[in-house]
């Protein structure tokens, strides 16, 4: 046996609970032990009554990536104070697996030494599901290109044709107005929340710098505009999520302008991480987003930019009751307020979903105190290796499936945000060489893979784009210009994650089989099967 291999962390994406009286259990093996023929059980009971009592259950294998496979069993307990040891066998050797490491034999009266343990299950310690995440199908909006609602407004910025290749500088004139105007379209598509690029005060197209955060841009329209938007989205069962940035702002918000001219004098200096009494923009002499000058950084770690983020955060939710928020640049922004981020949100409102943006292994934020889920590019990879490039086959692709979700627990898993592409990325559709059966085949994978799918706006329409700001195109609205035969096959798929239970709850099984990627999703005596036997092919079975 590959002693190596062997990995189990109590408390920890390996041992967590779903519910006070229930935990999951994940023991990691090398892959040519499972491949072998091993057995593995877990030995468990009641923290203080173990020497004497105990009881054992199988552990199944349910994954397997490049290198390892992990057994995992869920399990309903009548004790919080749990503990266990694992017991592996191969053939006629068996051996036991506790925090002593592996040995040939196990001392039952001494396991208070050397038991894995999960010494309480405190129900606060308990990571939450979003409810309404598991259940739903989530449509990105980059607003200044999807619709020009507002005849109104003043449109004097407006600097390109609808429809015209954009700029990194360039406007169209899309607003708030005109996502209400197509909360119809959105709604018989299949949606059922919506992820808005930032919509507050910025000189920008994009928003991600912002001037005031309590302010709606006046391109985008008025906090009136959006309350509206919420409402009428409410009324039609679609959530609405926002773009919290809070990793840095606009140079010309008045905290760093004040410092721009006062220095170490201001009372916001320490809200920023200046190297020198003041900042200066030609020598960048301050932290901010990548190499952008106009971004200064906020120094999260202050309390007093916690406290002043931490109020934005729960304004829009009293203000216009919004249903969560996008983290940008998430993974840069300090734990400490994440962690009292996330206090403050889930106070304000129970069921605000948290989504950061980090597109590697988030776990660090991910343990149930923080965020509840990421935009998952780590899937986003996959497909485009698989699908879209063609660099990966069926075996690899299951393999990199599974290895991601084991890098969290099960809630994560379930409400994690499935992506293609966004506004950050080429298109999928031209990445996939302008191939729609590439495209529709990646969405059914989507629709199958735990958790919780997002669509680009565009999508449906196999819209092109390469990367920023060509990613970033005007929505067409002349409907004799869309394939609507395209647009039926995505509606189909996401009503069938939409209306089925086991794809939006279901255990999953994800292996390959003579050249055919498998993903079976199973709910109580409900299971249903895709298939796919080529990047352009596949098939649903047990509809």
């Amino acid at each position: 046996m590959n002693r190596h291999a062997l990995l189990h962390i109590p408390e920890s994406r390996y041992c967590f609970a779903t519910a006070v009286d229930e935990v999951v259990i994940r023991l990691r093996t090398a892959k040519e032990d499972a491949a072998a023929g091993l057995k593995v059980q877990l030995i468990y009971g009641v923290k203080y009554d173990y020497q004497k009592e105990r009881n054992t259950v199988d552990v199944p294998l349910k994954y397997e990536d490049e290198l390892f496979a992990y057994y995992e069993v869920k399990l309903k307990i009548t004790d919080v104070r749990f503990v266990y040891i694992f017991k592996l066998q191969v053939g006629a050797e068996s051996l036991y697996y506790s925090e002593d490491g592996l040995t040939d034999t196990y001392n039952y009266e001494e396991c208070f030494y050397n038991v894995f343990q999960f010494p309480y299950i405190n129900e606060n310690d308990v990571m939450p599901m979003v409810d309404w995440m598991q259940s739903s199908v989530f449509y990105q909006i980059f607003v200044d290109r999807f619709y020009k609602g507002d005849d109104e407004k003043d449109t004097s910025y407006i600097d390109m044709k609808w429809g015209d290749r954009p700029t990194p500088k360039s406007f169209a004139g899309g607003d708030i107005k005109g996502i209400i105007k197509k909360l119809d379209y959105i709604k018989e598509l299949g949606i059922s929340a919506i992820y808005l690029t930032p919509i507050f005060e910025s000189d920008s197209n994009h928003k991600y710098d912002i001037k005031n955060y309590k302010k709606i841009d006046p391109h985008f329209g008025t906090i009136q505009d959006l309350i509206n938007l919420v409402k009428e989205a409410h009324d039609r069962g679609i959530k609405i999520v926002l773009d919290a940035v809070f990793n840095h702002c606009s140079y010309e918000m008045e905290q760093f302008q004040d410092v721009m001219k006062n220095g170490k004098e201001s009372i916001y200096y320490d809200w920023f991480l200046i190297d020198g009494d003041k900042p200066d923009m030609k020598k960048r002499n301050y932290e901010c987003f990548a190499y952008c000058d106009y971004m200064p950084k906020l120094n999260t770690a202050c309390e007093d930019v916690q406290d002043f983020l931490l109020d934005i955060a729960t304004y829009w939710i009293k203000v216009a009751d919004i249903d969560g928020w996008r983290l940008d640049v998430a993974d840069e922004v300090s734990h400490d307020f994440w962690r009292r981020f996330r206090k403050a949100v889930k106070g304000q409102k129970s069921d605000a979903v948290i989504i950061g943006e980090n597109w590697h292994d988030a776990y660090p934020a991910l343990m149930g105190d923080q965020q509840d889920s990421i935009m998952n590019y780590a899937y986003t990879k996959i497909c485009l290796d698989y699908f879209a490039k063609e660099r990966s086959d069926a075996v690899q692709t299951a393999e990199r499936l599974n290895a991601i979700l084991m890098r969290n627990t099960e809630q994560v898993n379930y409400m994690m945000l499935n992506l293609l592409d966004s506004h950050d990325t080429h298109r999928f559709f031209s990445e996939a060489g302008n191939n729609k059966k590439k495209l529709e085949t990646a969405l059914a994978l989507t629709m199958f893979f735990p958790g919780t799918p997002c669509l680009y706006y565009g999508t449906e329409q196999a819209m092109e784009g390469g990367y920023d700001p060509d990613c970033r195109r005007c929505f067409n609205w002349n409907e004799s210009e869309w394939d609507k035969e395209f647009l039926n096959k995505v509606k189909s798929l996401l009503s069938l994650k939409r209306t089925n239970k086991a794809l939006q709850y279901g255990d999953v099984s994800i292996t390959a089989d003579n050249k055919k990627l498998i993903v079976k999703r199973s709910l109580e005596d409900k299971t249903i099967e895709l298939v796919v036997t080529s990047p352009t092919e596949y098939e649903i079975k047990g509809v």
